[in-house]
């Protein structure tokens, strides 16, 4: 831990130095609610976000908050280990696919931005979901979630392949539950809002951080379906890591492949710390418990890891989810050099995805030192492996 912040009614314990002034703004917010238990916990990779900075970690009493969950829910990383030692890259772009001269491939079996599968997806991949809610949202939108299952999406999402200091191929995979769990969380965001309004809460309504009391029938609502989106983002993550190994397997017919690796980093969820059960907010974090596997990943083109936690109590067992951003999107499309930063990729032999100044947004010129970001979370996870980019496909 780097620093502690104590004129709040609740402590902020940060992991990091140089948080910017809007994300410390939004730690200071949490800090100051009623239902907070022990303190806010800042991982190193910390920025703002909607009403809680991502990289925040929360524990409260009795309640849940949708926007210190975030808008994808259940986002998350995994990783598999190849038997492959080595792989040129003539070879990955075999298995990227999607080029004139190299068809098929991962490109053509996984969707990415907005796009969605053309035909509905086997429902076996589908979580299954019971609920006494008439006006689940979950419901109303599985026909369309059918195609959007085993799909990258946007933004920071990605599929890469990397070369591991253990020797081997590694494949990792971003993604998040798609616009089923944005529907799900601008619906019981927006109900908690007018429902706090009702209720006259001490909360400001500027904060972003409407909740609902757990032992409610909204709250219970917003539970499940939060559950179920959890689930559905994993299943997600399975289905395109399946169909990625097919991709290897079509070009390197003798691969095989470790059991995947899968954590997720924007949910809530009933834990035991400190003698009590809590609900534990992780919006840009990740679990680190004693002994558990865990992702970070850096930015396109630096390093990643595979980490044990330690369970350090004070992070309420959580660590980052990665390098976290320093710019904003429009910043960086306006402000970093899209020549400087190809080549950057270029001169380390990296397939990459940085063709044009829209992608500036997702270069590595926009995130933090990942190298600084683990060094600052020393106590919180202990590196097993760290992974090299060969190559990556953005969503």
């Amino acid at each position: 831990m780097n620093n502690v912040i104590s004129e709040e009614k609740k402590p902020i314990k940060l992991w990091l130095d140089d948080i910017e002034e809007g994300a410390l703004d939004q730690a200071r917010n949490l800090a100051n609610l009623p239902f907070i238990f022990k303190h806010i916990a800042i991982m190193p990779d910390s920025h703002q976000g909607y009403g809680m900075p991502i990289g925040g970690v929360m524990a409260t009493e009795g309640v849940i908050v949708p926007n210190a969950v975030g808008v994808d829910i259940g986002c998350g990383m995994c990783a598999v280990k190849t038997s492959l030692t080595e792989l040129d890259s003539q070879t990955i772009k075999k298995i990227f696919g999607g080029s004139k001269e190299f068809k098929g491939g991962i490109r053509s079996k996984i969707p990415v931005g907005f796009s969605h599968h053309s035909k509905k997806q086997d429902d076996k991949w589908m979580p299954f979901f019971d609920s006494t809610n008439s006006q689940s949202i979950v419901e109303k939108e599985y026909e369309s979630a059918l195609k959007q299952i085993g799909t990258l999406g946007g933004g920071n999402h990605f599929i890469e392949i990397q070369k591991g200091s253990d020797g081997y191929v590694w494949i990792m995979l971003h993604s998040g539950s798609r616009n089923i769990g944005f529907k799900v969380a601008k619906h019981y965001n927006d109900l908690a809002t007018k429902i706090n309004e009702k209720w006259f809460s001490s909360v400001p309504k500027k904060w972003g951080l409407a909740f609902f009391p757990l032992d409610s029938k909204e709250g219970q609502y917003y539970k499940e379906e939060m559950e179920y989106c959890i689930d559905f983002a994993l299943l997600s993550r399975k289905l395109m890591m399946e169909r990625i190994k097919e991709s290897f397997l079509d070009i390197l017919p003798d691969t095989t492949f470790n059991d995947m690796i899968n954590i997720a980093h924007n949910y809530a969820v009933m834990e035991n710390h400190f003698g009590k059960n809590v609900m534990i907010h992780r919006k840009g974090a990740t679990k680190a418990y004693p002994d558990q596997l865990g992702i970070i990943p850096g930015s396109q083109g630096s390093k990643s890891y595979i980490v044990t936690g330690l369970g350090n109590e004070d992070s309420f067992k959580s660590c980052s989810h990665g390098a976290g951003r320093k710019m904003s999107r429009t910043k960086a499309q306006n402000e970093l050099d899209l020549e400087i930063e190809k080549k950057k990729l270029d001169d380390q032999g990296i397939i990459h995805s940085i063709k044009n100044k829209k992608d500036l947004d997702e270069a590595a010129g926009a995130y933090k030192n990942i190298s600084i970001v683990m060094d600052n979370q020393k106590d919180l996870v202990r590196v097993e492996v760290e992974l090299t980019p060969l190559a990556v496909i953005k969503g």
